[in-house]
């Protein structure tokens, strides 16, 4: 259920998913769509599960949220990825500092 994030010269661009789980039910073949997308150099290109917006933390224990997520990507997408990655997680742990971790975290960059 979670979108591709695809940033390009410092925009992001949002592509929502087919609102369908990939296990569990049998899904017929046109019940899933697709996204064309050319890419360029330099694109980024984001997967992410739900864990890192639905971590709870910050100064008044809150959610991190997607919005934040767009704006830590766009402001950092410039970096090598390997960067970005460290970047990612030490803003996760900042974030929830002594709070439980609630869910699986994963985000998938790459960039073309």
């Amino acid at each position: 259920y979670r979108p591709l994030y695809l940033v390009r010269d410092g925009e992001l661009i949002e592509y929502k998913p087919t609102r369908l789980s990939l296990g569990g039910e049998k899904i017929e073949n046109d019940a899933i769509s697709g996204h064309d997308i050319q890419l360029q150099k330099g694109d980024c290109i984001y997967l992410f599960s739900d864990g890192f917006i639905d971590q709870f933390g910050g100064p008044k224990g809150k959610k991190f949220m997607a919005k934040r997520l767009k704006e830590l990507l766009v402001k950092n997408n410039h970096l090598p990825m390997k960067e970005q990655g460290e970047l990612l997680e030490k803003t996760f742990y900042d974030w929830k500092k002594n709070d439980e971790q609630v869910d699986d975290v994963l985000i998938l960059g790459f960039k073309i």
